[in-house]
């Protein structure tokens, strides 16, 4: 990998800078089990890291339910989990420490999610942080959403960085796997239940949390 000077942060969002899974997982189940589906919230955790109706698509691929509709359905969820987030919400640890530390090196802030902008909106809101960011791009309405690099290449073209110079925060597997198909640096924060699997030597580095952004950063 080319080791360009590092210009800029991208960060995603669902549990790198807020701690949206359980909302997630607990939206999901709620709505899918009300669909008739029989799924645990531990099998959840194949999706994270997919936009919504990715996440949808999978479940009806495996369970199959009458009257389909995927913009529906991931709507409801979106819904829940956007309520959630502005009543309950929490940012993960060491969020605005890292924000203040990427701002006091000079080096741009983007943030790269598979979310849609009610959600993004939803957490801006919440933690207060919108005006950090340099650049904001969610995929949505792409083609592909994560593992697919696109929104990453989309956020580096938006700060004017080569993906090179961009060092990209992810939690999921799904998002690293985007995060290194764009050519970028990787940092993964893993759940801690997840932290030894041997699959986060894909990334560059894994850190505990964003507290130990500042460290990592000297590094490089």
């Amino acid at each position: 990998m080319s080791q360009k000077i590092l210009a800029a942060v991208i960060f995603d969002m669902d549990g790198v800078l807020i701690d949206s899974e359980p909302s997630w997982q607990a939206a999901e189940f709620n709505v899918l089990s009300q669909l008739g589906l029989t799924i645990s919230l531990e099998e959840m955790v194949q999706t994270t890291g997919l936009r919504i109706d990715q996440v949808v698509e999978f479940w009806y691929q495996r369970q199959p339910w009458d009257n389909y509709d995927n913009q529906a359905t991931a709507d409801a969820i979106v819904d829940k989990v956007a309520a959630d987030i502005l009543t309950n919400g929490k940012a993960m640890k060491g969020v605005i420490q890292a924000l203040d530390t990427c701002k006091n090196r000079g080096l741009k802030i983007g943030l790269a999610t598979s979310s849609s902008s009610p959600l993004i909106d939803a957490v801006m809101q919440k933690l207060d942080i919108r005006a950090y960011f340099d650049a904001i791009c969610s995929a949505e309405s792409l083609t592909f959403g994560k593992p697919h690099p696109e929104v990453y290449l989309n956020c580096a073209q938006a700060l004017d960085i080569p993906p090179t110079s961009c060092l990209a925060i992810e939690d999921s597997f799904n998002g690293l796997i985007a995060a290194r198909a764009a050519n970028m640096r990787s940092a993964v924060i893993p759940a801690p239940h997840e932290a030894k699997q041997p699959r986060w030597a894909a990334a560059n580095c894994q850190l505990s949390d964003l507290t130990e952004l500042e460290s990592y950063l000297a590094l490089i």
